[in-house]
C-alpha cells in the first residue's frame, strides 16, 4: 500500500469516544473494516456488538455495505491533506428473544400507541 494512497480512518463510537485513527488500503473492504473494530471494541462498553451485523458503518450520512471497498464506498480522502475521516458506528440493539412472547392477557398488547394534541 502506497502511503499516498492510503485513507485515514477514526471510528466515532456511541457515546463520542474514537477507535483509531489508523490508515487504510482504499481496497479493504467494508466488513474487514468491521471485523476490526470488533476487535478493537472497548472491554469497558456497556453495548457490545457481538458480530460484524450487529456494526453499521456510517460515511457522509450513508450506511456502508459489508461487500464494498473503501474505493467503491466512494470515501472521499477530505479537503485537507493528512486529514481524518470520521466514520460513525451504530451497534444494532440486541434481539428480542422470540421464545419471550408477551403473554395473551398483557395489557400493553390492546394499548393505543397514539398521541393526541
Amino acid at each position: 500500500m502506497a502511503d499516498e494512497d492510503a485513507i485515514e480512518l477514526k471510528f466515532r463510537l456511541f457515546d463520542g469516544s474514537d477507535i483509531g485513527p489508523n490508515k487504510y488500503d482504499p481496497s479493504t473492504t467494508v466488513a474487514s473494516l468491521k471485523e476490526i473494530i470488533l476487535a478493537r471494541w472497548p472491554q469497558d462498553k456497556e453495548i457490545a456488538p457481538k458480530t460484524i451485523n450487529d456494526v453499521k458503518l456510517i460515511n457522509a450520512g450513508r450506511i456502508l455495505e459489508n461487500n464494498r471497498t473503501l474505493a467503491e464506498s466512494r470515501v472521499s480522502v477530505g479537503e485537507l491533506p493528512g486529514g481524518v475521516i470520521t466514520m460513525h458506528v451504530v451497534v444494532r440493539p440486541p434481539q428480542v428473544d422470540k421464545n419471550k412472547k408477551r403473554q395473551k392477557n398483557d395489557p400493553r398488547e390492546n394499548r393505543c400507541l397514539c398521541t393526541i394534541l
